[in-house]
C-alpha cells in the first residue's frame, strides 16, 4: 500500500522518530538556502522543491501536469535520499559536488546520477548541502533544464 502525503509536515510525521530530527535538519538546511522562487511541496511522494506553474507553466516534460522539479528529499528504509536534478543536468555542478564532498564528510560518497544517499543520518554534510542548494537560481535552473534534460 502506497501512502500519499498531502504536506511536508505530514511526510515528516511518518518518519521513524529516531530518524526524524536528522531529516528535519536536512529539510531546514534546504529551506534556509533555497533560492527565491522555488516552492516546497509534496512531489512524486517525497518532499519536493519545484518551480511553480506560475513561474514555468509548461511543467515537467515527462508529465506536464507536474511542476518542474528541482530537488526532492525522501526517507527510505535504509537511507535518506537527496535527488538533485541539477547534479544530473550540469557536469560542472556534479564535479564541484564530488570534489567538495570529502572536505565535509569522512563517509564515502554514495551517489547515482542525481541521487545522493545518506545511510547514516548523523553524518549528513549539512553545510555542503546548503552550498549545493544555493548554487542555482530558478532562472538558471529553467535554462539548464531546457538546454539539457528537456531535449532528451
Amino acid at each position: 500500500m502506497k501512502i500519499s502525503y498531502k504536506t511536508p509536515e505530514e511526510y515528516i510525521e511518518n518518519i521513524p522518530p529516531e530518524k526524524r530530527d536528522s531529516f528535519e535538519m536536512l529539510r531546514n538546511v534546504i529551506l534556509e538556502n533555497l533560492p527565491e522562487g522555488f516552492s516546497e511541496t509534496i512531489n512524486y511522494g517525497m518532499i519536493g522543491y519545484i518551480v511553480p506553474f506560475s513561474v514555468y507553466p509548461a511543467g515537467y516534460h515527462a508529465d506536464p501536469k507536474q511542476p518542474l522539479p528541482f530537488v526532492n528529499i525522501a526517507s527510505q528504509k535504509n537511507y535518506f535520499a537527496l535527488h538533485h536534478l541539477g547534479l544530473y543536468a550540469n557536469k560542472n555542478l556534479l564535479d564541484w559536488f564530488v570534489n567538495e564532498y570529502p572536505k565535509f564528510s569522512k563517509t564515502k560518497l554514495d551517489m547515482g546520477k542525481g541521487c545522493v544517499r545518506f545511510k547514516d543520518p548523523g553524518k549528513i554534510p549539512f553545510e555542503l548541502i546548503g552550498k549545493l542548494i544555493s548554487k542555482i537560481s530558478v532562472s538558471e535552473w529553467i535554462s539548464e533544464y531546457e538546454s539539457t534534460i528537456k531535449k532528451k
